[in-house]
């Protein structure tokens, strides 16, 4: 009675879990809500390709990544030059990696490149000339360009994730694919205008001096004045959309110091605006930035729309704002992209909206295959083992109870392939049951009683079954661990039938078993 006394228990109280955990499944089903209201509040989500919604592939540009890092150093190389009474005779950018310093004093030129090379260790050093100038080059060293490449990445998908959860899509598939692109899957009916706009804008904020001694439709014309730019009011703004502006091209200060964004209302009109913070570093650069400009007007520009151009009337430390007529909307939209700005410039590569429709035609039909494909599992079984055969009925039942379950509790996303994985997890649980099966039918065959054969029967079928089953599982694993999209879906149900009918052939149908030889002591069994 000891074999007894551990089995039933665990599949009694594995099979409660699962009903447990597909409860809040069927409710949302009976009830048509979206959400589950019945403790644990569990359930199995549908895939963008069973319920529709938006796919969207983004790109991020990892060379800019590394430009910029690139540009940073070089202003501090100046900065650097400076504090230690270096004298330059001329900084050049080379290429998107290298740039070169030609110092005037050649006498302290050995000590000079010593100092450049401890203070920028991620950048080879080489003597060359510069013009006819003895020059020092400093290259970026690829590893380390590697390294900026792989962290803007990871930060432009961890601001993905962050636009996303804010927007407020639900069960939304976010995952890098490959090197430079991001995978965004937003299940549901969705506004799909608004979630381009807010995930797709890269959030690049600059700072910019306004000309206002030239003429914005003079430079239209051609006459462009020398280090000046012509930009436009964002489209949206009710008073100025469209309108041209001169701006200095150089950015005095950019979004990469922004601590801070958030929507505050003007006591007076009641308008809402978006106050900005900077960090220590950002609020020193705004603080000098506004000192030396008081009086000009400072453009705030955002992925190249100018959002306002306000006069600097005083010295401004740590904070700003930036109006431009905007309703609630807006402003929320424009500090949700400031404060999840990306690291580096971001495209939308690829989009497309799946319909409803398509979902509903899929599942139907998957639904059918899976009966069908199970129907005719079950009868062979029936008609090949009989009554053992309905033992491993019973099992393929709870397979899929236990399947379900397992996906609710995990919260997983059921796609088409994961429907086509059940499918053929169902096929192959079986294959546990004929490998007993068969075991048995040789034992008995050798005239040994029916207790006799049944352990037989599971002992030596056990380690075939397991290293079958688990074989299969790192398959599985290695295709969630590196696919992608319907590859993971599949991947997803594959592993989880994989555990559960190894717990359904090993467990169950053995507790099942013991419980007519052993409890009601059957003599023969029907294999």
């Amino acid at each position: 009675m000891k074999t007894l006394s551990w089995r039933p228990v665990v599949v009694i109280v594995v099979l409660l879990a699962a009903l447990v955990y597909i409860l809040p499944t069927l409710q949302m089903i009976s009830d048509k809500k979206d959400q589950p209201t019945l403790w644990p509040y569990k359930k199995v989500n549908l895939g963008l390709d069973l319920q529709g919604g938006m796919h969207l592939v983004l790109q991020v540009d990892l060379a800019k990544a590394v430009e910029s890092t690139v540009d940073r150093s070089f202003d501090d190389l100046r900065s650097f030059l400076r504090q230690n009474h270096i004298q330059p005779k001329e900084l050049r950018r080379i290429d998107p990696t290298t740039f070169a310093v030609s110092l005037a004093d050649l006498e302290k030129f050995s000590d000079s490149k010593g100092l450049i090379a401890e203070e920028f260790r991620d950048y080879a050093l080489d003597e060359k000339d510069l013009e006819g100038n003895r020059a020092v080059y400093l290259t970026l060293k690829p590893a380390e360009a590697g390294n900026i490449k792989r962290l803007a990445f990871e930060k432009a998908v961890m601001k993905v994730r962050n636009r996303v959860d804010e927007y407020g899509a639900r069960e939304p598939d976010i995952r890098p694919q490959g090197e430079d692109r991001i995978v965004v899957q937003l299940p549901g009916v969705i506004d799909s205008e608004r979630a381009r706009k807010e995930i797709g804008r890269t959030g690049n904020l600059e700072f910019k001096l306004v000309d206002d001694n030239g003429d914005a439709r003079e430079a239209l014309k051609g006459n462009m004045p020398a280090g000046d730019e012509v930009r436009y009011y964002r489209k949206d703004d009710p008073e100025m959309a469209g309108r041209p502006i001169l701006l200095k091209k150089e950015t005095l200060l950019t979004g990469e110091y922004l601590s801070e964004a958030r929507v505050q209302f003007d006591r007076g009109s009641g308008k809402p605006y978006v106050a900005i913070k900077f960090n220590t570093k950002g609020s020193r650069i705004f603080a000098q930035i506004t000192e030396e400009n008081i009086n000009k007007r400072l453009a705030i520009v955002l992925d190249g729309e100018v959002y306002s151009a306000p006069v600097i009337r005083s010295k401004i430390v740590g904070e700003g704002i930036i109006e431009g007529n905007f309703n609630d909307e807006s402003a929320k939209s424009l500090a949700l992209v400031l404060r999840e700005a990306f690291p580096t410039p971001v495209k939308i590569l690829y989009e497309k909206l799946v319909g409803p429709s398509l979902g509903e035609d899929s599942i139907r039909k998957g639904l059918i295959s899976m009966l069908v494909g199970t129907l005719l599992v079950v009868v062979g079984m029936m008609i090949y083992y009989k009554w053992s055969g309905v033992v491993a009925n019973i099992a393929l039942v709870a397979d899929l109870i236990l399947l379900v379950g397992g996906m609710a509790a995990f919260n997983a996303t059921l796609t088409l392939p994961g429907i086509a994985g059940i499918i053929l997890t169902l096929g192959m649980a079986v294959d546990g049951n004929v490998l007993i099966y068969e075991r048995i039918r040789e034992e008995l065959r050798m005239g040994k009683t029916a207790r006799a054969a049944l352990d037989a029967g599971f002992e030596r079928a056990t380690t075939t079954i397991l290293d079958a089953n688990i074989t299969t599982l790192i398959a599985a694993l290695v295709l969630f661990q590196f696919g992608t999209g319907t590859v993971k879906g599949f991947a997803v149900t594959l592993s989880l039938g994989v555990v559960v009918s190894v717990f359904t052939v090993l467990v169950l149908c053995r507790a099942i078993f013991e419980y007519f030889v052993v409890s009601r002591r059957v003599k023969t069994l029907s294999v």
